[in-house]
């Protein structure tokens, strides 16, 4: 454990005024005390290792579910338009007219349920990256800018935030994806209209607390140019906030997704998505719960472990930002 200069300085002054067996025995006693292990200490190692353990689990899930988007439609051949009758409402395991097996059954079109599991992971991962790369890039440019510049800059911003925030973000996403023709495209834009706010939020709070700064004072005495101010000064100061609210946003976006899908706004019907599927099977909870609980399952794991992780980031880069 590192003490402060201070209390160094003190001990040290202690030290040099009392007497020199008062030392040795006060030395001695210390290096007993080091010494002596404690009791509890096998019990905090093997707490610590347990939860060390069981964080990396968000990790893994999340690996699975972005190697079952990347390499499953590979494996899995499936179209969305084909629909074969004879198929339909086959329970999971059984048998279908082509000689394959329904793993997880098919629905009231004859669809394999676990193809579009697999395809549906696609597509929310994808719409979910590309989302947040947008919300990103605007959000942490405009709160960067704002929060260094101030002043009216700062102003307008707040007021655009306002605005916004006055509406439900699902709701904004709705009216412009019902707008629109159907497309990912669309679905992008719609949920990334209000995504940015966060981001712009937490930048700008970065930027005001980093512009005060001696180096940043240092660098525009040195007339150092803004933009160089801005990407080698501040920027590295939101790396840490921006990734843990990234996880954070990646959740609700996928989550705003599959609940446009369910509605039957923004994507088209070539595209395959949880909440298309879910909103197939509504119907036939009581017959053929299979249609609707396990695109349900899948999806809830991932957003469980997702924001599991974001809480993770958060308490992480929280903490190191506290400490410096």
């Amino acid at each position: 454990m590192t003490l402060p200069a201070s209390s160094k300085s003190n001990q040290a002054e202690r030290y040099a005024a009392a007497p020199q067996g008062n030392v040795t025995q006060t030395s001695h006693k210390h290096e007993t005390k080091q010494n002596t292990p404690s009791p509890n200490a096998t019990n905090t190692f093997e707490f610590r290792g347990g939860g060390t353990v069981l964080a990396r689990v968000p990790y893994f899930v999340i690996g699975l579910y972005v190697l079952v988007a990347v390499l499953g439609p590979l494996l899995i051949d499936y179209d969305p338009v084909h629909t074969p009758l004879p198929d339909r409402l086959l329970a999971p395991g059984e048998q279908t007219t082509t000689g394959g097996i329904a793993w997880l059954g098919t629905d009231a079109l004859g669809r394999d349920i676990l193809a579009q599991i697999v395809y549906g992971a696609r597509t929310s991962l994808s719409i979910g990256l590309a989302t947040v790369l947008v919300a990103c890039v605007v959000g942490v440019t405009i709160g960067i800018v704002a929060g260094y510049a101030r002043g009216w800059l700062d102003a307008v911003l707040a007021r655009i935030i306002d605005v916004l925030q006055a509406f439900p973000a699902i709701l904004l996403a709705i009216v412009i994806a019902g707008v629109f023709a159907r497309s990912v495209l669309v679905v992008v834009l719609a949920l990334s209209v209000t995504a940015w706010i966060s981001f712009a939020r937490v930048t700008r709070g970065v930027a005001l607390s980093v512009r005060e700064r001696a180096w940043v004072d240092a660098a525009r005495v040195m007339g150092v140019p803004v933009r160089s101010i801005l990407g080698r000064h501040i920027l590295p100061f939101t790396i840490g906030p921006v990734v843990a609210l990234a996880t954070l946003e990646f959740a609700l976006v996928v989550l705003a997704e599959a609940g446009l899908s369910f509605l039957g706004i923004g994507l088209p019907t070539t595209a395959v998505s949880w909440g298309q599927t879910i909103a197939n099977g509504q119907q036939y909870l009581e017959t053929a719960w299979w249609i609707s609980t396990l695109p349900g399952i899948a999806l809830s794991l991932l957003i469980i472990n997702i924001g599991i992780l974001g809480d993770q980031l958060t308490a992480r880069y929280g903490h190191r930002r506290r400490q410096n």
